[in-house]
């Protein structure tokens, strides 16, 4: 009810430094548990119709955060206490990495749209793993006997409506390292990461980092998936291992993502990434988009291509290896639409911004039949 007055006050700062300010001051009021309490009960919505396995994993509800909100780990629990169902962290690179000159984070209010050129900035992998072990030891402690249990061993029967977060774990490449290398980058991340996320999602689909989406040829990727699929086919319990691609594809590279994701065993997609096209900004969006200059676009523009390749890929695999469907998805008729022509999941990340804090447990009651 009032989230439009406090957007459209958060809406006169730049957008990078008033996201950190907002998730900052909404993590210290979660630090006090009778707000944290009635957070909760305003901002979740569980329901065991929500309640989804998907590879292998128990997922309380299908709404997730896409990766770049939360790059190094620093709000989870407060996400959580948002209702998300899962959340992505990253991108993570092996060594901390400043990213692109500031700003880099663009609002297109005419278009409900957003441009980044963030070029993952992050943490680095290792100060990322220690922050999420913490979060981890932290979770152990306060649970009973019967909830010390990793998700990835959960089945349908224990999926229960206090279950917690997913953590996805979206892992690149640093910006100095070059493409013939980048597997190793790649490797580094994955080891790191490996005992601190629930899943894994290679992104070789950002167009922030020069050169990065050349890694979504053929060949490139195999090198890159073929060795993570070694090293997880080697641990005592692997990973799910998910690509995220961009939505500029053509049909003859998306039918070598789905030929190379039976190849190499992949357990999942995620579809899509921003883009690069501007066709369909409104006439001031684009005139808006030519001052900002380069970067990838996300929200309402990227709805209808997002939703096309979410079902290209779908009738590709014929429905064997389920997708995370990311872009434009801002209501729960949205998310209802993804899920329609072949997603099994959804994640909000620019709708989140527009929409505010109660994007969640709107989109959940639609799925859930309850508005």
């Amino acid at each position: 009810m009032f989230y439009p007055l406090i957007r459209n006050i958060l809406f006169g700062f730049d957008a990078e430094a008033v996201h950190y300010f907002a998730m900052n001051s909404f993590k210290k009021g979660c630090a006090i548990k009778p707000v944290k309490k009635l957070l909760q009960s305003a901002y979740q919505y569980n329901s065991p119709l929500l309640q989804k396995n998907v590879f292998g994993l128990p997922f309380k509800n299908p709404v997730g955060l896409g990766a770049g909100f939360d790059k190094n780990a620093l709000f989870l629990d407060e996400l959580e206490v948002l209702g998300f169902g899962f959340v992505e962290i990253g991108t993570v690179t092996p060594k901390p990495q400043a990213g692109n000159d500031k700003p880099r984070l663009f609002r297109l209010k005419e278009d409900k749209a957003l441009i980044n050129r963030m070029g993952f900035n992050n943490d680095g992998v290792e100060i990322i793993a220690e922050r999420l072990r913490k979060r981890q030891s932290s979770i152990v402690n306060r649970q009973s006997p019967i909830r010390k249990t990793s998700p990835a061993l959960m089945t349908d029967d224990s999926l229960t409506n206090d279950q917690k977060m997913i953590i996805g774990g979206n892992i690149g490449k640093n910006k100095v390292t070059p493409n013939e290398d980048a597997w190793k980058d790649y490797e580094i991340c994955f080891n790191g990461l490996f005992d601190c996320v629930d899943y894994f999602v290679v992104n070789v689909s950002s167009p922030n980092t020069p050169g990065l989406r050349e890694l979504q040829e053929k060949d490139s990727l195999r090198k890159i998936l073929s060795q993570l699929q070694n090293i997880n086919y080697g641990k005592p319990f692997k990973k799910p291992l998910l690509l995220k691609i961009a939505p500029d594809l053509t049909p003859e590279q998306l039918d070598d993502i789905i030929s190379l994701a039976f190849e190499v065993k992949l357990d999942g997609l995620v579809a899509t990434n921003t883009t690069i096209n501007r066709q369909q900004l409104s006439a001031a969006g684009k005139a808006k988009s030519d001052d900002i200059g380069a970067g990838g676009l996300s929200g309402r523009p990227l709805k209808e291509r997002a939703t096309e390749v979410v079902q290209y890929l779908a009738n590709g695999t014929k429905g064997q290896i389920p997708i995370i469907a990311s872009g434009g998805i801002f209501t729960g008729a949205d998310a209802q639409e993804k899920l329609a022509v072949g997603a099994s999941l959804v994640q909000v990340w620019t709708g989140f911004i527009y929409e505010g804090p109660a994007i969640v447990k709107k989109i959940n009651q639609v799925l859930a039949g309850r508005v």
